[in-house]
């Protein structure tokens, strides 16, 4: 991997089975990221007929009944105290308002949109994890974090003829998303991550239920078609999970973790072909802004950890 100017080069794996573990990383991360971005493409596809918080809830309803059959099958509890902890309750509180406002951005605005502004979650982590956390994060880092906002203002471009306000809504789902993955650190080893993912997707079900009903939006029963988009959302979200466990298992976590950007690259391809967007030259310029300074901090931290 070749480093961003004025960063570190990655120093490559001592052996040749971290290198080979190094690549089945990153292959896997690829393929979590295209089964994610695939994943959004079909929720874009059932908002025009079913309404996006009653895609959350069941697709919630039906994450939290396939993890439960994999605990069972494995043998594993369905139930710890450990669930009872302050983090996790704020992990699942988290993960289901982060869902309940990115389907429906996914929805309602251009899915390379809604792709780019996630791809900032990292930053918003480094940031955070310094202000609440007592992480150290040097000058370097910050420059990067706030070119990375800088990026983000260039996508929305507040106050332009062009900007939607429904952009906030993946605005929102990103910042929701980051306080996920900022109480995930710390959690006890006894929390799998299947575990922490059913009760995730459990969290969703009353949170899409809550939205769907304050805003009065009638239930609408989906046809077979619809089920089969439905069915095959579940099926690339849970694969895309599973590939990224096994990628963050193994080799040079810095390596595979710059691959999460590939998601971007997989959007931009399905919302040509798919729905015929053609991002401008400033939504571009933003999301080449926001991918360098993410990977930037990626490799600035792997730096430090090393010594």
């Amino acid at each position: 991997m070749t480093a961003l100017p004025g960063a570190a080069p990655v120093p490559p794996p001592k052996t040749g089975g971290e290198t080979r573990a190094t690549l089945r990383g990153c292959a896997l991360m690829c393929l979590s990221m295209a089964c994610f971005a695939v994943e959004d493409a079909l929720i874009k596809t059932l908002g025009g007929t079913i309404p996006p918080a009653q895609i959350v809830w069941l697709l919630g309803l039906g994450g939290t009944l396939v993890l439960a059959l994999v605990l069972k099958a494995t043998g594993k509890p369905l139930w710890v105290p450990e669930l009872r902890s302050r983090r996790v309750v704020l992990r699942s509180a988290a993960d289901a308002v982060g869902a309940s406002l990115f389907v429906p951005a996914v929805v309602l605005i251009p899915l390379a949109t809604a792709s780019a502004v996630i791809q900032a979650t990292p930053l918003v982590v480094a940031m955070s994890a310094a202000l609440f956390l007592g992480a150290t994060v040097g000058w370097r880092r910050w420059a990067a974090i706030l070119v990375g906002f800088g990026g983000v203002l260039l996508i929305l471009r507040p106050g332009a003829d062009s900007f939607d306000p429904a952009v906030l809504l993946a605005v929102g789902g990103m910042v929701a998303l980051a306080a996920r993955d900022l109480a995930t650190r710390g959690l006890p080893a006894e929390l799998s991550g299947v575990l922490l993912s059913m009760l995730a997707f459990a969290a969703i079900v009353p949170a899409g239920l809550a939205v769907q009903l304050a805003l009065g939006v009638p239930f609408v029963l989906p046809d077979a078609g619809e089920w089969a988009k439905l069915g095959g959302c579940l099926g690339f979200g849970l694969i895309g999970y599973l590939a990224i466990v096994g990628a963050t298992r193994a080799g040079d976590l810095a390596v595979i973790s710059s691959f999460r950007y590939s998601r971007m690259l997989f959007a931009l391809i399905l919302a040509a072909i798919f729905f015929g967007e053609r991002p401008d030259l400033w939504t571009l310029v933003g999301i080449a802004v926001i991918v360098g300074a993410g990977l930037y901090t990626l490799i600035r931290e792997a730096r430090l950890a090393r010594g």
